[in-house]
C-alpha cells in the first residue's frame, strides 16, 4: 500500500484537495479549548493544515514519504507549522495520553489489524480527550458501483460499521454517531455521493 499510496501522492494536484474536510472541521472549529491534536493517516495534509490554523498544536503521520512533502508545502503555503512523521502505525513512538484530540479521516486500514491498531491509536487521547472519524460505511459499495470516482477502498472488508468502531474504541462517550449520504467534492478522488459513517466523542 505504501507505493500505491506515494504513486497518488506524487502527482502535482493534491488528491483529496487542500480544503479541510467539512465534517473535520466543523467540530473541531467548535472545540473552545485547543491543545496537541494527532492526525493520523494524514495525506497530504488538508486537515492537519486547517486545525494548525484554528490554533491546534498539530502531529500528523502516515506511511507516505510524498504525503509528508506535500503536507509541509501547504503548511509553509499557509504558514503554520506541523509536526510530521513517516511511519506505519506499529512503529509510532508517541507516548500513552500524549494528545488532547484525535482525528482519522478516511483512516481505512485492513480489518484483521483495524481493531488493534485503533486501540493503539486510543492509548495515545488522554482522558477527555476528543475522537473524530469520518469513514466510509459498508453501504458504500453501492455508491462505489454507481460512480467510481467516489472513492474509498475496492476491498468490502476495509469499510467500517458504527458497531465496529463503538467496540475498537471502548471507553468513549459518543455525542455524535451517525450514518449518513454526504456529496463529497475532495479533490479528483472523492467526487459524488458517498455512504459515510461520522463519530465524535470523549475518552472516559
Amino acid at each position: 500500500m505504501k507505493e500505491f499510496w506515494d504513486k497518488r501522492y506524487s502527482e502535482a494536484t493534491y488528491a483529496y484537495g487542500i480544503e479541510p474536510n467539512a465534517f473535520f472541521s466543523d467540530v473541531i472549529r467548535d472545540i473552545k479549548s485547543k491543545g496537541n491534536i494527532l492526525m493520523a493517516a494524514e495525506g497530504e495534509g488538508r486537515n492537519a493544515v486547517y486545525a494548525a490554523k484554528q490554533g491546534w498544536q498539530v502531529t500528523a503521520f502516515d506511511q507516505s514519504q510524498q504525503a509528508k512533502q506535500k503536507a509541509l508545502q501547504l503548511a509553509e503555503r499557509f504558514s503554520v507549522s506541523i509536526d510530521y512523521t513517516v511511519s506505519d502505525i506499529e512503529e509510532l513512538r508517541y507516548t500513552e495520553e500524549q494528545f488532547d484530540a484525535l482525528a482519522l479521516i478516511y483512516a481505512h486500514f485492513p480489518e484483521e489489524r483495524r481493531r488493534a491498531y485503533h486501540r493503539q491509536l486510543a492509548t495515545y487521547l488522554k482522558k477527555g480527550g476528543v475522537l473524530l472519524v469520518e469513514a466510509f460505511e459498508k453501504k458504500h459499495t453501492v455508491k462505489q458501483k454507481e460512480n467510481p470516482n467516489v472513492g474509498g477502498p475496492g476491498n468490502v472488508a476495509m469499510l467500517y460499521s458504527i458497531a465496529e468502531l463503538m467496540q475498537d474504541f471502548e471507553g468513549f462517550d459518543f455525542y455524535i454517531l451517525e450514518e449518513k449520504e454526504v456529496e463529497l467534492t475532495e479533490g479528483l478522488y472523492h467526487r459524488g455521493n458517498a455512504h459515510v459513517l461520522r463519530i465524535a466523542g470523549r475518552k472516559q
